[in-house]
């Protein structure tokens, strides 16, 4: 992966839906070459998906949340995840160090849609302690880190 790859994928990563054309002008390259760049970048699993980006706000859904989760024993983690995985209001789940062995970002649409969600993780078999951070507002929110160039 050189500059070209990674000045491909950021202008991808501001705007998935920039046309290759738009994106040679950036980076000084013919369509046929942007195109071929960013084949490869997906059949190398680089880019793994194109996707929508919400805002959460306008559709109602304003209040984020971050759950630290801990489980009893590691038995529980198989159980816990497959849970988390059916609700579509929990949106990410990281397996941490620390006090906790689970990190969750939750959004809802209310403190009590919020305090519903809680309930239902306080519920899943091997759930020994919960934290809740709520968001109040957030500054910056990327989904995705560029790669420094292989030279």
């Amino acid at each position: 992966m050189d500059s070209i790859d990674v000045k491909i994928l950021s202008c991808l990563r501001e705007n998935a839906r920039q046309n290759a054309s738009a994106i040679g002008e950036y980076v000084n390259m013919s369509v046929s070459a942007v195109i071929e760049r960013i084949k490869k970048l997906e059949n190398s699993g680089i880019i793994q998906q194109y996707t929508l980006l919400l805002d959460t706000k306008k559709i109602g859904q304003d209040i984020s949340a971050f759950i630290s989760v801990s489980l009893e024993h590691p038995k529980y983690n198989e159980g816990f995840i497959e849970n988390v995985k059916q609700n579509p209001q929990i949106t990410e789940c990281h397996y941490i160090t620390g006090d906790f062995d689970f990190l969750l970002k939750v959004i809802t649409g209310s403190t009590q849609e919020l305090e519903s969600v809680l309930n239902e993780i306080k519920c899943i078999h091997g759930v020994s302690l919960t934290k809740t951070l709520v968001v109040l507002s957030t500054m910056k929110n990327e989904y995705s880190v560029l790669p420094n160039p292989i030279k």
